[in-house]
């Protein structure tokens, strides 16, 4: 079945950071859209509404309240997420990102094995297809400054600082 024919569904969650709306397609987690998120497709696209109380939602859901609450670091959820495979090797690379701390574009691109492709590491950081879950929020510019973020960067900070205050982190940069 292609993604044209999938049976996509949707459900709006509360969050401190504001509403998040994930997708599923054919029962996977899809998508994490955020409000006002760049690269935000038109509702239409979202599906039709589902239950949080489905899967792939009710885990998703859990898992986002378990790390919103300060008790869980990590998600361990199944994703179905498309793009080319430069985009999933920076995806992947994202999950590696230790919680509380940050890495720049560069040391991303050295880290998935590509040195001085910083900035296409950044187009793909910025397709993301699921913030949060995946940690996008957790790269910065080579100097630390927040740089773009789809989600906002006044959300990105709010991010940062939450992980660094439950992980005690500080300023820790750099640790793959």
């Amino acid at each position: 079945m292609s993604v044209l024919d999938a049976a996509i569904v949707h459900v709006v969650l509360e969050s401190p950071y504001g509403p998040l709306t994930l997708v599923a397609t054919d029962g996977t987690l899809s998508h994490l859209y955020m409000t006002d998120q760049r690269h935000r497709p038109p509702e239409e696209d979202f599906g039709v509404p589902g239950d949080v109380r489905d899967a792939p939602f009710a885990e998703a859901a859990r898992q986002l309240a378990a790390y919103f609450a300060g008790e869980s670091t990590r998600f361990d959820l199944r994703l179905d997420l498309h793009g080319t495979p430069f985009q999933r090797r920076v995806w992947a690379g994202l999950t590696e990102i230790p919680y509380g701390t940050t890495v720049s574009y560069g040391e991303l691109a050295e880290h998935i094995g590509a040195p001085g492709a910083s900035r296409a590491v950044g187009l793909a950081n910025g397709r993301n297809p699921v913030g949060i879950i995946v940690p996008c929020h957790r790269v910065v510019g080579a100097d630390g400054s927040l740089t773009g973020y789809g989600g906002g960067l006044d959300r990105k900070r709010r991010l940062l600082a939450f992980e660094r205050g439950v992980a005690g982190a500080g300023e820790q940069e750099g640790l793959f």
